[in-house]
């Protein structure tokens, strides 16, 4: 077997296959109108008015046949100004090659001697930094022969999933004129660029997660975005939040049918997604996910102007690791408006999170450290007793309480103790109320006038 050095009767000739591109033309073309009239010919009212009738005859002078192509730089139709000839243009470079597509490459062997070659293994792989993929093997089929000045072709595809230098290597192992087995390797080089830059922030309101996604078209030709979809994590659910109001559930079992695409013009043309997220989660569920911080990922389909697709897939989004409380308090009813000096009933619910019997609690409003009066108060006993909740279970209860003060008050420091394990959890988040006061009361202060 001979080294690579040595003269060798095929060769191979590599050419990218593609979807051809728009010849565009653009000559100088005129409008017949500008040979006949000036840019003053509105300035005269008789001149005008027979502008129509001249210009209808001319324009039927020029759709006779020209054999002397003397009319081919007219302007006869709105859209010959875009230069399109209705052609199309094969490639005639590699070009630019992007992460998500599919290379596909027509591979020809060329026997180049005059004798016939026999017994030939061909193999096509790929090479990256990290890995090697077989493209094309004929060890356990070889080619019976090619004969002198002929030629084998085939064809291999391969998804972009790496970016960076990758390397197509073509090899063949065949028996020259005399006999001799002889090694050709041939190795083209390319490169392997980012089509699309994605950026997300992940924003906290309350119970929401709210994650944006900008894309940015780093390609040199529009791309029409197929799909963008945001696949959620275990025990999250997504919503995608459009400009004019309605949303639509981010659902893989539906999609919209005929939904036209979302265009991001070439060089540095930017779309923006935003998505409302948030954690569903019931009983043991919770003690699961505990600590994790992972939201989901993004799943982006696209085509160029021609239809040449692609798709990519972001890595794993992460937003704030979940952390688990053993209860949880929360506010269930509380009314819209509030009397002044006036007791209203504020309705809660206790939440058992953990695995284990709570309790018993007790419930106070905790005192204001700040030198401010507090305007909402308990009404009745400062502490209520509330008795042992089972795990993953709850137990409402309702508050007696008053306002003081008109305007819009907040109802702090509502605390949870639980007497049992001698642990005090933290206040509930501040509640805003409005109170106002009774009409019935300014009515009577009339009526004793």
């Amino acid at each position: 077997m001979s080294s690579a050095l040595v003269p060798h009767s095929l060769a191979f000739r590599v050419m990218r296959l593609c979807r051809p591109t728009f010849h565009v033309d653009t000559p100088l073309r005129f409008d017949p109108s500008d040979l006949l009239v000036g840019e003053d010919i509105f300035d005269d009212p008789i001149a005008a008015s027979n502008l129509p009738r001249l210009l209808e005859n001319k324009s039927n002078d020029t759709t006779t046949t020209d054999l002397t192509y003397r009319s081919r730089f007219l302007l006869r139709d709105l859209s010959d100004a875009m230069g399109l000839s209705g052609l199309l243009v094969l490639p005639q470079s590699f070009g630019a090659i992007y992460l998500g597509e599919t290379f596909c490459s027509y591979i020809s062997i060329n026997n180049s001697s005059d004798f016939e070659v026999r017994d030939i293994v061909i193999k096509a792989e790929i090479q990256t930094e990290r890995q090697r993929i077989l493209l094309l093997d004929t060890s356990k089929s070889p080619v019976e022969s090619i004969r002198a000045g002929g030629r084998y072709d085939f064809i291999v595809e391969h998804d972009v999933k790496e970016l960076g230098a990758h390397t197509l290597v073509c090899t063949a192992l065949y028996s020259d004129g005399d006999g001799e087995r002889k090694y050709l390797p041939q190795f083209f080089k390319f490169i392997v660029a980012n089509p699309l830059s994605v950026r997300t922030k992940v924003r906290f309101v309350q119970e929401t997660t709210f994650l944006e996604a900008c894309l940015e078209n780093h390609t040199k030709s529009n791309l029409f975005m197929d799909q963008v979809e945001f696949e959620p994590a275990q025990h999250w659910t997504a919503t995608l939040l459009k400009a004019d109001g309605h949303h639509s559930e981010n659902s893989g079992l539906t999609r919209e049918i005929f939904k036209p695409p979302i265009l991001v013009r070439s060089g540095g043309g930017i779309h923006t997604y935003l998505y409302q997220l948030k954690l569903s989660l019931h009983g043991s569920a919770q003690m699961k996910v505990e600590g994790s911080n992972v939201l989901g990922k993004l799943q982006i389909t696209w085509r160029t102007n021609l239809g040449e697709p692609g798709r990519l897939q972001t890595q794993q989004i992460l937003g704030n690791p979940i952390t688990r409380k053993d209860i949880e308090l929360q506010a269930v009813d509380v009314p819209s408006v509030i009397i002044v000096e006036k007791p209203f009933t504020m309705r809660l619910n206790l939440t058992n999170q953990t695995d284990r019997i709570l309790g018993p609690f007790e419930v106070w409003l905790l005192e204001s450290d700040s030198r401010e009066e507090k305007v909402v108060m308990v009404n009745g006993l400062q502490t209520m007793a509330l008795p042992q909740i089972e795990a993953f279970s709850s137990s409402e209860f309702q508050l007696n309480l008053i306002a003081t003060k008109l305007g819009v008050q907040k109802i702090t420091g509502i605390t949870v103790y639980d007497t049992r394990e001698k642990k005090t959890f933290g206040p509930l988040p501040d509640l805003e109320v409005k109170s106002s006061i009774s009409v019935v009361k300014s009515q009577l202060g009339k009526n004793i006038k």
